[in-house]
């Protein structure tokens, strides 16, 4: 299959509204296309705001095992087919965590969307859906992921995340401070939003005053946070670019993959087993990539099936 270059500003912006050609020309052009109001800054106050708190953790007669999803990006659609071969598998964990588009899925998985289910909405899920402008002067960036809340709300039976089947943490990080948080309680769709509020391209999510945004410059990979909300045993799933695979002509991405590898050696050597699919070094949208993604990830996960089980028993 050929590789998917990533995409550009324009080009994501083309698939995000549907459309063809897209001329890119002021706010009230760009407003009038993704369907949506400009939107201003919410500071997210009350009982509804995410908060961070300790975890009850209910193993079934073995140590507690947690799922820890990565960031990624457009990369993040591998974590549906590790998914569904794990539920194939008949693994189930006692606590999911997240960091960036991983904070989806673990919020997703903990709701009790897996399987074929979420390959599917991975395969029908678009920027259109999350995807709002931002005219805030105030906020950074030019675009606000603001629609993560009602679409999170909209696929669980309560956006609580202290409900959720499973115990689930939603890590984000904040933009001032650069420490790390996982919300356990409140409204997952809003921590969803602050967990993928990717710095210089989503504006951040304020909650009880504090700026929050994406994990991935602090904590792409959060292990170690998982065995600090009491995990035992945990399985890794890293979505990142094998960056010893990199073809020519990928230089100028080098450092930035180099970084992060050095954020996710350390989690990665503090968990059990570490799921690091190759599915190729470019990342897109397109509905091809995304099967190709999945199958990939799925068959890759499949072959572990021997150390998964094991680590599930």
């Amino acid at each position: 299959m050929n590789q998917v270059k990533p995409p550009t500003r324009r080009r994501a912006l083309r698939w995000a509204v549907g459309a063809s050609t897209v001329a890119i020309g002021g706010s009230a052009a760009l407003v009038a296309l993704t369907g949506c109001m400009p939107l201003r800054r919410v500071d997210h106050q009350g009982p509804d705001a995410p908060s961070a708190g300790p975890l009850q953790l209910k193993p079934a007669g073995r140590p507690p095992v947690a799922w820890v999803f990565s960031s990624g990006g457009p990369r993040g659609f591998a974590h549906a087919g590790v998914v569904q071969a794990l539920t194939e598998l008949g693994c189930a964990p006692d606590l999911v965590v997240g960091a960036s588009i991983g904070a989806l899925v673990a919020t997703l998985v903990a709701g009790g969307i897996q399987g074929q289910r979420l390959v599917d909405m991975s395969l029908q899920a678009g920027l259109t859906q999350i995807v709002r402008l931002n005219v805030d002067p105030r906020a950074d960036g030019w675009l606000s992921g603001a629609g993560f809340v009602p679409w999170v709300e909209s696929l669980l039976p309560d956006p609580n995340l202290a409900v959720l089947r499973v115990p689930c943490a939603v890590v984000a990080a904040g933009r001032d401070t650069r420490e790390p948080i996982a919300f356990t309680q409140g409204h997952a769709g809003v921590a969803v939003q602050a967990a993928c509020a990717v710095e210089g391209q989503f504006a951040p999510v304020w909650i009880k005053g504090q700026p929050y945004c994406d994990a991935d410059l602090v904590v792409p990979l959060p292990v170690r946070m998982a065995r600090r909300l009491g995990a035992v045993r945990v399985l890794a799933v890293d979505v990142s670019a094998h960056e010893d695979k990199a073809p020519p002509g990928t230089e100028r991405w080098r450092p930035a993959d180099l970084r992060k590898r050095e954020l996710t050696r350390p989690d990665a050597q503090a968990a059990d087993l570490v799921l690091h699919p190759d599915f190729g070094y470019y990342a897109g949208y397109s509905r091809d990539w995304r099967e190709h993604v999945i199958t990939t990830a799925h068959r890759f996960t499949l072959a572990q099936a021997a150390r998964l089980r094991a680590l599930h028993a």
